[in-house]
């Protein structure tokens, strides 16, 4: 039987999505070759197959191959080795509201373009019950060190910045105070995890809450170090602050499917809030007591 005739925009819209899938498929194919987790490569080669399958549908239509785009490929697997499979996949996903809008106008010309809808949208709830990733498990743990941090250290900061007034002294008592209140929490993490019996490691709840804290410590800390300048300092440890808190709700949103807008504001709006009051209050103790260093 002859090849269908389509007009050119509908032929080019059939070669983006041959393009999309074969791309989609050669991931999936990659992450199922070197993930460890049986269950988990079972439905990476599923969706890798039927990936494939949508690709061989837009193939009779089009009546020729594509390449893939090696570049995306290459983008995700690694986004995915480094980040977690979860977060790779669904940052991949979320795009694909746009094909989904794309294949109900073309299945006014092609009906059965619908089924390819339908199973595209089976991948993903498929996807929200995927992994079981070490990473997201003790996500909780990480948000408890992110976000002590952040907020009692950006207070810290801004209270001494205004009441001694000395880039070294600040560096200094910000390093020594972040460091004992990571052991601090990472102590309170084990002790809870053991208590509430989870099903998390008490110990790997601790290390992930200690190994946010000193990363965000490290972060806000560092510009007392390298700036003379004690307001830019100051300046420059906010802009950390949020920049941690912009990548981290970028990556909780994506990976756990949560409105990223809402919780980024909240947590800078509390951060920068806390920040403004310890800065008043460093100002008060300083006039106060007249304090000079």
């Amino acid at each position: 039987m002859p090849k269908k005739q389509y007009s050119n925009e509908t032929t080019e819209q059939i070669i983006g999505f041959m393009k999309s899938e074969i791309t989609e498929h050669l991931i999936y194919k990659r992450l199922a070759a070197s993930c460890k987790e049986k269950k988990n490569r079972g439905v990476l080669e599923r969706i890798a197959k039927d990936e494939l399958k949508h690709y061989n549908f837009w193939k009779k239509h089009a009546g020729k191959d594509v390449l893939q785009d090696s570049l995306k490929v290459w983008k995700y697997y690694w986004i995915s080795r480094l980040f977690g499979l979860t977060f790779g996949i669904k940052l991949m996903e979320n795009g694909e509201e746009n094909a989904q809008e794309a294949y109900r106008k073309i299945s006014r010309k092609i009906p059965a373009a619908l089924k390819v809808a339908e199973d595209e949208n089976r991948h993903e709830r498929e996807l929200i019950g995927l992994i079981n990733e070490e990473r997201l498990k003790y996500v909780g743990s990480v948000v408890l060190g992110l976000n002590d941090a952040l907020v009692e250290l950006t207070g810290a900061l801004a209270g001494l910045t205004f009441a001694l007034q000395n880039s070294a002294i600040i560096a200094v008592a910000g390093l020594i105070t972040g460091i004992a209140a990571s052991f601090s929490m990472a102590a309170s993490e084990y002790l809870s995890t053991k208590t509430e019996g989870n099903g998390k490691h008490p110990a790997k709840a601790a290390f992930y809450t200690g190994i946010a804290y000193i990363f965000t410590v490290g972060l806000l800390v560092a510009p007392f170090f390298l700036l003379e300048n004690l307001f830019a300092s100051l300046a420059l440890m906010l802009f950390n602050a949020v920049v941690v808190i912009f990548v981290f709700t970028f990556y909780i949103s994506v990976a756990k499917d949560l409105c990223f807008k809402k919780r980024f504001l909240e947590m800078v709006f509390i951060s920068l809030g806390v920040a403004a009051l310890s800065f008043a209050v460093g100002f008060l103790v300083r006039v106060l007591l007249n304090i000079e260093v």
